[in-house]
């Protein structure tokens, strides 16, 4: 038997809104039926895996413990896309051999853009 991951999960209170973020930041389209109680991106698509977006009533406070880490081979460029887009900039980081940007999406959640 084997196990593979069908979904990332983002906790929202716009489900909607969110998976629009993510959707221009990735150059994908929501799902359609999407409201924001409920959206997904990818799920139609077959990605694997997909992202989902859950409207729930209390998000767990402080720093989120998954986040994407995405990769560009023009990562400054990305970063400042993502903030056009509403990200809001967390810090630059050069560590372990690797350089990487931490953003917030509209709703707060952490995301990384590295150099691919």
């Amino acid at each position: 038997m084997t196990i593979q991951i069908g979904y990332i999960t983002f906790d929202a209170d716009d489900a909607a809104a969110l998976a629009g973020f993510y959707a221009d930041l990735l150059g994908k389209t929501v799902d359609p039926d999407a409201n924001r109680h409920f959206a997904t991106v990818g799920a139609r698509a077959g990605d694997a895996p997909a992202l989902m977006f859950i409207q729930v009533p209390d998000k767990n406070p402080g720093k989120n413990v998954v986040h994407l880490d995405l990769a560009s081979p023009n990562r400054q460029q990305q970063v400042e896309r993502a903030i056009g887009l509403g990200a809001k900039h967390v810090g630059d980081f050069d560590e372990f051999g690797q350089q990487w940007t931490t953003l917030a999406d509209p709703e707060g959640n952490l995301f990384d853009i590295g150099a691919a």
